[in-house]
């Protein structure tokens, strides 16, 4: 039987193919325990879950109880009861074990210091363990040429420094890669963008903004 790949259960997310790279390097599979900080409406939380089956462990970390909430009933439609939801801030990190891999995705963007973040993600896992970490260069981001923006993110560019704070919260630097979607006309990058701005694109061409991908390692495997 083959195992579920994180390309298949994030088939409706844009940014899904960096993602799936990274746990694929990892060999994230049967038995492994991670959480997913600032998991939101929990689309990455079920496809780890999916990936670590039921002897495996996941715990789905937002501060918004309605993501909790939200977390939760995606993981019981799908049957997932090795899925735990807590309703805890990323600077305030504390899990009941450590885990193997701690994973954010737009998350640093919008803390206060990502680099403390960081440090509470590394501190999550086991020594040796993993921290992966996507943020976006937002302004490297174009619809029809012009640059895009995200106004409501305290740090909007925080990806085009992500490998730099990394190292500054201890982990060490395995990979880091940068990835964008593009499309013109409708299509996933278009409705993606329309469900971030509220603005449709019409036939305008869209390069969304780069994802940067960083997986770094807690030292003392």
């Amino acid at each position: 039987m083959t195992e579920p790949t994180a390309e298949l259960g994030l088939r409706n997310d844009v940014y899904r193919r960096p993602l799936a790279t990274a746990l694929e390097r990892l060999g994230l599979g049967a038995d492994w325990k991670c959480a997913d900080v600032g998991a939101g409406g929990g689309d990455v939380t079920v496809a780890l879950a999916e990936m670590v089956g039921g002897t495996g462990r996941i715990y789905a970390v937002d501060n918004d109880p309605a993501s909790r909430d939200a977390v939760a009933a995606a993981a019981a439609r799908g049957s997932l009861a090795q899925v735990i939801a807590i309703t805890q801030a990323a600077e305030d990190l504390t899990l009941p074990e450590p885990v193997d891999l701690a994973f954010c995705r737009f998350l640093l963007m919008h803390v206060i210091d990502p680099v403390t973040v960081l440090r509470r993600m590394a501190r999550a896992v086991r020594p040796g363990g993993w921290v992966v970490a996507q943020e976006a260069i937002t302004s490297a981001g174009r619809v029809d040429g012009a640059a895009f923006s995200m106004p409501g993110a305290r740090h909007p560019d925080v990806g085009a420094l992500l490998p730099a704070l990394f190292r500054r919260a201890g982990l060490d630097l395995v990979d880091a890669w940068a990835e964008a979607p593009a499309g013109a006309g409708l299509g996933p990058v278009a409705a993606y963008l329309e469900s971030l701005t509220g603005v449709d694109p019409g036939e305008d061409s869209v390069i969304l903004p780069p994802l940067v991908t960083v997986i770094g390692r807690r030292p003392g495997a």
